[in-house]
């Protein structure tokens, strides 16, 4: 196992607490890691991968520290990833250096809805012509629904760049926080949809089920169950390991 951005950023966060973190489940033994159950941690199977794509994870002030957060595993399988705690008027330099930097094409993901037409990418076979000679940097905006449209629409300093939209046709398998329309999925879930029109479909099938292993563990964590033997985790080491 690897420490990363997210990591890096829970720190940082935690650091500038001024009390203790009450979410539910915040209160409980954890790896701090994975943030999952000792006897759950994954962090020994975990993995990076090769990818085109990079994933800049814009979060939401306490997002950082909610155990069922599963950005951190998006950084726990892409190499390239960066995490920073979101703000509307005093956004981090390193952030902006970073969107600023000419290898990289920065893309928003967010519905296309709430995006100007002009910025919308809405067939994901435009990608490689959007993206020619750069690397594509994913941006994501890690929140509640309410809070990602906030970020939206409060950054000006993501107002230049296209907007990548999905519309799956399966409902959210996400079961450890529930959303507030069918539509809406959990940030590992849209990096999978991101590596698929990448055409990065062996990464985005361990994106998956690295999701759905997380979402397992978490939720036998809740009723302190054991692994079952035909776990999703075993399922994801053979996949790591093959």
């Amino acid at each position: 196992m690897r420490i990363h951005a997210v990591h890096t950023l829970y720190d940082y966060r935690l650091s500038q607490s001024t009390r203790p973190f009450l979410a539910r489940g915040g209160s409980i033994n954890r790896c701090k890691h994975c943030m999952l159950l000792p006897y759950l941690c994954l962090c020994e199977i975990k993995q990076t991968v090769s990818s085109q794509s990079a994933f800049l994870l814009l979060m939401y002030d306490d997002e950082i520290l909610k155990p069922s957060n599963t950005g951190r595993l998006i950084a726990d399988l892409i190499d390239d990833t960066y995490a920073y705690i979101w703000s509307r008027t005093k956004p981090q330099a390193e952030m902006l250096d970073l969107l600023r930097d000419p290898k990289w094409m920065p893309i928003v993901v967010f519905p296309s809805e709430y995006a100007e037409v002009n910025r919308q990418i809405i067939e994901q076979a435009t990608l490689p012509e959007l993206i020619q000679n750069k690397r594509p940097l994913f941006i994501l905006l890690d929140g509640t629904w309410a809070q990602a449209k906030k970020m939206f629409r409060k950054s000006p300093y993501l107002n230049n760049f296209p907007v990548l939209s999905f519309s799956p046709e399966k409902l959210s398998e996400y079961l450890v926080r529930k959303a507030t329309k069918d539509n809406q999925l959990a940030t590992a879930e849209v990096a999978s949809l991101v590596l698929s029109s990448l055409k990065e479909f062996e990464n985005a099938d361990i994106m998956h089920l690295l999701f759905n292993t997380f979402k397992e563990n978490y939720l036998l964590g809740k009723g302190r169950h054991p692994l079952p033997e035909n776990s999703q985790q075993a399922l994801l080491s053979l996949a790591l390991n093959k």
